[in-house]
């Protein structure tokens, strides 16, 4: 804790202090704490004389309480501040956003905006399906759209800030291809702030995480897309375990920000589903509503979330699920440049229903960050037959090509929900 080095208010410090307190107006030694018994030998001073001594005296002892107590407090902080800091990151990260005081992100508009995109679609770590331009997009202005809530703004997304709050922290994404789309942004927005060498990409298991070294902070994503464990059984059948989590939830232990997403993969369907049969409590079923089973492996993550987690150390984001704009022959986002003025679906889908209901029986704080209908009206933004390189003879009959209408071109409209999601922080 350091070595005392002595009381400010040592007699040997401050004579001059120690004089004026001890010295009456009569140019005695005494102290004014003994004058009532020296004045019955003495001449009484004057009445004015006297308040004078007892004032000073009152405020000088006063001064050394409280100049000792801070004395005090910086010696016991001598070598421990550091941790007092980081303490205070954390639970501005834990704190700060208050729903019920703040933005509604929600409710908006889309506006064109010539300063965006936040950086270029040249950024090392896009997946090549989701570099547009490169695959021969010829339009660009869907970079160009920033999300602006009614009455209030989305702060624009500063990387420095951004690497500062998360300063020696973790922050990971978990869930499908469109939230590893969502990582993809966070890392491009934040690496061009970021010397060459002074970054890097690692990988674990189903995880992978961009590390900004000199901020010891990482990026991470992880592959979850069902959140509970889906695995493989007897006759090599896929078993969907609605009541098991461990297997994917051991890489969500420790990370300061958890942001999930897990909707798309519970509407598959027939051919496009990714099991064969459902698990709960040992009894397999063959078929089930798709929402009951969505309900119960939420409840499952819910679960493990309320148990395992502490909300003074983790701060947990739940996103909405992301619109896909298919029809049956995939081309209903084809060709398209604007985005639309309104949505014709105003019913709130299925899955947000359920998510919201689970959340409400939660009773750990996890924060719902609703992107469904700011981003159904852009269904300008997908990659849609871009999502590979074609050739010129390839791009005078497009139609021969299948068409993402799910995934999101980069920069685009996942750099908005990332501009979102550092405003919640």
């Amino acid at each position: 804790m350091g070595t005392r080095l002595g009381s400010p208010c040592d007699k040997h410090k401050h004579p001059k202090l120690l004089q004026l307190v001890k010295t009456s107006s009569l140019g005695t030694e005494t102290s004014p704490l003994l004058a009532n018994s020296t004045l019955t030998s003495m001449a009484r001073p004057k009445p004015d004389h006297f308040l004078l001594v007892v004032l000073v005296f009152l405020i000088s002892t006063a001064l050394c309480f409280f100049h000792g107590m801070s004395w005090q407090v910086a010696q016991d902080d001598d070598g421990m501040s550091w941790l007092n800091e980081e303490d205070d990151e954390v639970d501005i990260v834990q704190t700060r956003h208050d729903p019920s005081r703040s933005c509604n992100f929600v409710s908006g508009k889309w506006v064109f905006d010539q300063s965006y995109p936040l950086y270029d679609s040249n950024c090392p770590y896009l997946s090549s399906a989701v570099t547009c331009q490169k695959n021969g997009r010829p339009d660009s202005d869907y970079e160009k759209w920033r999300w602006q809530p009614h009455g209030c703004s989305i702060p624009r997304f500063d990387a420095l800030k951004f690497l500062g709050k998360m300063r020696r922290k973790r922050i990971m994404l978990v869930g499908d291809s469109i939230m590893r789309n969502q990582w993809e942004s966070l890392v491009c927005l934040v690496q061009g702030v970021i010397p060459t060498g002074h970054k890097k990409v690692t990988y674990n298991g189903p995880s992978m995480a961009f590390h900004a070294l000199d901020f010891e902070t990482s990026i991470e994503f992880t592959w979850a897309p069902l959140l509970v464990e889906l695995k493989k059984g007897p006759g090599n059948k896929r078993i969907l375990h609605l009541d098991l989590i461990e297997e994917n939830a051991r890489y969500w232990r420790n990370v300061d920000v958890l942001v999930f997403d897990s909707a798309h993969w519970w509407t598959h369907s027939d051919q496009m589903s990714s099991w064969d049969y459902y698990m709960e409590k040992q009894t397999v079923f063959q078929s089930m509503n798709p929402m009951v089973a969505y309900e119960k492996g939420l409840t499952t993550w819910a679960r493990w979330i309320d148990l395992n987690l502490d909300p003074r150390k983790t701060r947990v984001i739940f996103r909405s699920m992301s619109p896909r704009h298919n029809r049956e022959n995939g081309w209903n986002c084809y060709n398209q440049r604007q985005p639309l003025t309104f949505s014709s679906h105003q019913h709130v889908p299925e899955p947000l229903v359920v998510l919201n209901e689970v959340l409400r029986k939660m009773s750990f704080p996890v924060y719902l960050q609703d992107i469904t209908a700011m981003s159904a009206l852009r269904r300008d933004g997908h990659p849609s037959v871009f999502r590979r390189a074609m050739t010129q003879e390839e791009r005078q009959h497009p139609r021969g090509f299948s068409s993402d209408c799910s995934h999101w071109c980069l920069p685009g409209v996942p750099d908005i929900w990332n501009e979102m999601l550092n405003a919640l922080l």
